[in-house]
């Protein structure tokens, strides 16, 4: 039995040093070590032995084991070595070779526009709110001075959900909802962006959901020049610095009074051309003061406290400042449309 193990020991090793991969040697170490191997098979014949062999030839088997098993490690390691080489050797990478050109996407338009008025207006003081999408009756139309069957409401004709629930016609909910936390406290200063939504025909200058971005400053002594001059800066910042503003008169249910907000076109410097038909002036906003009804409903001392809201579609002031002539391409997912913008660095 000494006699076949050790010649079971030779025989694995030759063959171990003989492999030339790693699926080889496992078949070795599977044939030699393995249950069904003839060192397992040898091993079994010891029950034949006497009392005083058995540990001897159960020490010899161990040994045998060990030094098939220590060899098969050694050439394991080697194949492996050699295995990860050769795949490097096949893998191997040209670095001088030209990288492969990586687009970088851009910023949709509307998206620029209302960082940039974010950004202008986060630097005067103002906060960011936001709100709802599916806004309450009562905050959408009652709390802006807006009853039921009041005839006003015909300008915002709204996608009801249920006669309390609607998808809001404008982001004035989100200064209503952030009047009424205030509790009668001032000051606020917000500007509330996001998508609003209305039943409308679909055309060049027409969405049924657009976007606005909305304003609102509460304190003690606000007045219409405050206004005013916010609006001449935000005018300057957005269209250059050479442009004019004009406020006209104008109706609005939640303020008192009401403006609109004309720009001095920017294609003829005011002087008249086909894009502001010949007026020399661009409408772009709607303004005014808080109506006394919206700030008493809201909890605040209208003998004490005034202030002004604005109103602007970020899709208009896009429209002009990049010169866009269809409203219809902010929302067509057409790529050729965006990568006009390119990318800022």
């Amino acid at each position: 039995m000494e006699d076949k193990l050790r010649s079971l020991q030779t025989e694995a090793i030759e063959k171990i040093e003989k492999a030339s991969d790693l699926k080889e040697l496992n078949e070795i170490r599977v044939a030699y070590l393995g249950k069904k191997g003839p060192v397992t098979e040898v091993l079994k014949g010891m029950g034949k032995l006497s009392a005083e062999e058995r540990p001897k030839m159960g020490a010899l088997g161990n040994e045998v084991r060990g030094a098939i098993q220590e060899v098969l490690e050694s050439k394991q390691e080697i194949l492996e070595k050699e295995a990860v080489l050769k795949k490097l050797e096949k893998e191997t990478i040209d670095v001088t070779l030209p990288g492969r050109p990586v687009r970088t996407g851009n910023k949709h338009p509307l998206t620029k526009i209302v960082e940039e008025i974010e950004d202008l207006f986060i630097g005067m003081g103002y906060t960011i709110a936001e709100g709802p999408e599916v806004e309450k009756d009562y905050y959408n139309f009652e709390a802006l001075n807006l009853p039921k069957g009041h005839p006003a409401r015909d300008m915002q004709d709204s996608f009801y959900i249920t006669e309390e629930l609607l998808l809001r016609t404008h982001t004035s909910p989100v200064q209503a909802r952030t009047m009424n936390k205030a509790e009668g406290k001032g000051p606020i200063k917000i500007i509330c962006p996001g998508k609003v939504y209305r039943r409308d025909n679909d055309d060049a200058t027409h969405s049924h959901q657009f976007m606005q971005i909305e304003g609102l400053v509460i304190d003690e002594n606000i007045r219409m020049s405050d206004l005013k001059g916010t609006l001449q800066i935000f005018a300057k910042k957005m269209f250059g610095e050479e442009r004019e503003i004009r406020l006209r008169p104008s109706f609005f249910p939640f303020t008192e009074p009401s403006v609109e907000m004309d720009i001095s076109c920017k294609i003829c410097g005011g002087k008249g051309c086909n894009v502001c038909k010949g007026t020399g002036w661009i409408e772009i906003l709607g303004a005014g003061m808080v109506h006394p009804n919206v700030l008493e409903m809201a909890g605040f001392d209208s003998k004490k406290y005034t202030g002004f809201a604005f109103g602007m579609g970020p899709e208009r002031i896009a429209m002009l400042k990049y010169g866009i002539d269809d409203i219809r391409h902010f929302y067509t997912n057409d790529v050729r449309f965006v990568t006009q913008f390119g990318v800022e660095e």
